[in-house]
């Protein structure tokens, strides 16, 4: 069992590719067994979280918006996890376009009107964040 995966489509404002990263980690940890690399897992294990994520952030573009936001708020959305890995507190502002909506990636909403932007995920230089392991 994941519990340490929450759902990702469907966020407001829309999953980073900070929390797409940490859920692929948590899915390279879990089906691996490896919760922290040594020299012979580092590399093998990093470039399977890239290419979850990628395969992710691909998956969650494509799928149709939800109606509703998941229930759970996603860890790096949460202060106390933030504060404890170090990082700066989450920032919900993204660029807009004029309808209110983020211009790069899916929303969810019910009202009818056309969507003449991109719902493309750029690609997104970003730090690799290492959530501790459960205990």
């Amino acid at each position: 069992m994941c519990r340490n995966i929450t759902t990702l489509r469907g966020l407001e404002p829309a999953a980073t590719p900070e929390e797409v990263e940490a859920a692929a980690r948590q899915f390279v940890r879990k089906v691996t067994g490896v919760q922290a690399t040594s020299a012979a897992t580092h590399e093998p294990v990093e470039r399977a979280v890239a290419e979850v994520a990628a395969i992710v952030t691909r998956l969650l573009a494509e799928l149709p918006d939800r109606r509703r936001p998941p229930a759970t708020v996603p860890p790096l959305r949460r202060p106390e996890v933030r504060a404890r890995l170090g990082m700066e507190p989450f920032d919900a502002g993204e660029p807009e376009d004029g309808a209110g909506h983020d211009r790069a990636h899916p929303h969810d909403h019910d009202h009818p009107h056309a969507h003449p932007h991109d719902h493309a995920h750029p690609d997104h230089a970003h730090p690799h964040t290492h959530e501790p392991a459960p205990a």
